[in-house]
């Protein structure tokens, strides 16, 4: 069996092509690196990029693109929905094929020791590569964001774990390791953004929903509605069609409609057929009914 790593790094710009374009260099040019998916949003400021190979060419591609985004984006000059602490914001690992969760874990401390020892960024370990309990939870790392953590970082319970204590232009990043999780925005019929926020505090576990959905409430300026992003970090646990009923049904108590949902980047497909087994009602539905998998065994 091949040795697949993913990673899905995400860049505060999601506004200027020409930087994003720069960035995606760096890793078409790795051997054994494949580029898969990449989108960028304009009112969150956000690209979101996914690529895929074997454990080696993957490290040296997101160290590669950290670099790039140091040099071209500048975190004093930034602004946009998305919480971020760093142009590259995070550097997740995924174990596709192959290779273990602790292998990526491996693979983050690795990169993030050299993003921090090159590039003089300071570096978060995250999710399983977490160097402290309350660092798995990404949130809790970024806690402050940009700009917070500029005095935070010097408070010792806030040093990063590789880098220095003090934040360049281009913030800090959190590496880690994790499953694959599915980028879930869901709009709203209302401008009124208190209502999303509402909803996503409903929804989150940092707030007594359920432990792995991270949720926020935001304004989209393109279409000035409001807008409930959702980090479903484990859809087995939490699939997406509940995650879509639950956040109808709290927005009907404040009068207001689903406009419609969006995934971004890529998403396992068993996420997708649990949504359409359960909007289809289907009964006795297997996954071996599906050509495109039959084909692909």
């Amino acid at each position: 069996m091949a040795q697949l790593v993913e990673c899905v790094p995400n860049f505060s710009e999601g506004r200027r092509p020409e930087i994003i374009r720069e960035i995606l260099a760096q890793i078409v040019q790795v051997k054994g690196v494949k580029l898969l998916d990449h989108s960028s949003d304009p009112s969150h400021n956000r690209s979101v990029v996914t690529f895929l190979g074997d454990p080696q060419g993957v490290k040296e591609a997101a160290f590669q693109t950290v670099k790039k985004a140091a040099e071209l984006i500048d975190l004093d000059q930034h602004q946009g929905e998305h919480p971020r602490m760093g142009a590259t914001d995070v550097v997740p690992f995924i174990p596709v094929s192959g290779v273990s969760m602790e292998e990526c874990v491996d693979m983050a401390r690795e990169v993030g020791k050299r993003i921090g020892t090159e590039l003089g960024i300071p570096v978060y370990l995250y999710e399983a590569a977490a160097s402290r309990p309350e660092r798995k939870n990404l949130a809790q790392v970024r806690k402050g964001q940009y700009e917070g953590l500029k005095t935070a970082i010097k408070e010792p319970d806030r040093h990063p774990d590789f880098g220095p204590a003090e934040l360049p232009r281009a913030g800090a990043t959190a590496v880690g390791a994790r499953p694959p999780l599915v980028a879930y925005n869901i709009n709203l019929d209302t401008d009124r953004v208190e209502i999303a926020q509402t909803i996503a505090k409903a929804i989150r576990g940092s707030s007594g929903g359920f432990p792995s959905i991270k949720a926020l409430g935001i304004r989209i300026e393109e279409t000035n509605r409001a807008q409930v992003t959702i980090n479903v970090c484990n859809y087995r646990e939490v699939p997406l069609h509940r995650v879509f009923e639950i956040v109808k049904t709290e927005a009907a108590r404040y009068g207001v409609q689903v406009l419609n949902s969006e995934i971004v980047g890529l998403t396992p497909m068993e996420a997708l057929i649990d949504a359409a087994g359960f909007y289809l009602r289907l009964e006795n539905f297997a996954e071996k009914q599906i050509l495109e998998k039959r084909i692909m065994e």
